[in-house]
């Protein structure tokens, strides 16, 4: 399901209403939106403990994800996609964020259309630049 050697928590078809696009009667209507996300985070610790509190909380992101969808009111889904990302990776322990929304009812022919993005958490993303400003110079 997921290529990755990280832990993964993910959601799968989360539905939320929200207003999204570009055209005058969409400002006006809630359209459905369905929402993946790939949280790679550290889980040996819940492994462990068998303990909410040392898990990463699938039901907080979820009404976390509905909430801030319902408040940014995007024109473009790139938009809402970005501005999601960020909050998550802000809010909660997460190294990477694969994130999908899909607007159902967008395209008659199509079953779906959206947009797939990926982020790093800040730290991460530094240590790679370091790693390679350091394989750089080792190069030299």
């Amino acid at each position: 399901m997921f290529h990755t050697q990280s832990d993964v928590v993910f959601v799968k078809g989360l539905k939320v209403e929200a207003v999204i696009g570009v055209y005058e009667w969409e400002r006006a209507i809630t359209q459905p939106l369905l929402i993946d996300i790939a949280l790679e985070t550290d889980i040996s610790r819940a492994a462990v403990s068998d303990d909410v509190n040392d898990a990463l909380n699938y039901k907080e992101v979820c009404d976390d994800v509905s909430v801030w969808c319902q408040a940014i009111k995007a024109q473009l889904l790139e938009h809402l996609a970005g501005q999601i990302a960020d909050k998550l990776l802000e809010k909660y322990s997460c190294d990477k964020i694969t994130l999908s929304i899909a607007k159902p009812t967008a395209i008659q022919q199509a079953d779906a259309v959206g947009v797939q993005i990926t982020r790093y958490a800040k730290a991460a993303s530094s240590v790679s630049t370091n790693q390679a400003n350091t394989s750089l110079s080792d190069d030299a």
